[in-house]
């Protein structure tokens, strides 16, 4: 059974770096600059936290970007705005390290929530490798904050 996303957003507040959370006013300014809305998750992390560092380690492996920092995947993987590097639906909002995210894909909900797709930034954009790794944020920051490692869809 999920873990409700109260909950996951209490633990989240328990970590190291949580920001302070966006206003109601910042989430219609990045929805209308983006042209999509933030499904219910994003929202009410948002609403709790404008971004965080994820884990108590001193190099975080997740940093869940704030509002203004998420970008369409092909320009923060490869700093360019072309259909070339990917579809202009995939958002990177979660760094990684070394140039790799975690993506939304906001062309498509399941159960109204946006998939998560690994951007990692030496296979992007084929979708071979890049595949989906959650169907919602909650699932995605469940999973980071029970299995407690970096990169947890790669099996490692």
């Amino acid at each position: 059974m999920a873990t409700p996303m109260s909950d996951l957003l209490e633990e989240v507040s328990r970590e190291p770096f949580p920001h302070p959370p966006a206003t109601p006013e910042e989430i219609e300014e990045f929805e209308q600059r983006m042209g999509w809305k933030l499904d219910p998750d994003l929202r009410a992390f948002y609403l709790h936290c404008n971004g965080a560092a994820l884990l108590r380690w001193p190099d975080s492996p997740y940093e869940i970007l704030p509002l203004s920092k998420i970008a369409r995947a092909r320009v923060a993987i490869y700093g360019e705005d072309d259909d070339k590097w990917g579809p202009a639906s995939m958002y990177a909002f979660c760094n990684v390290r070394d140039g790799n995210y975690v993506v939304l894909d906001v062309s498509r909900q399941v159960d109204g929530r946006y998939p998560l797709i690994d951007g990692d930034r030496e296979t992007w954009p084929n979708p071979e490798y890049c595949t989906q790794i959650a169907s919602s944020f909650s699932e995605f920051l469940e999973q980071v904050l029970r299995t407690r490692r970096s990169l947890y869809w790669l099996g490692e």
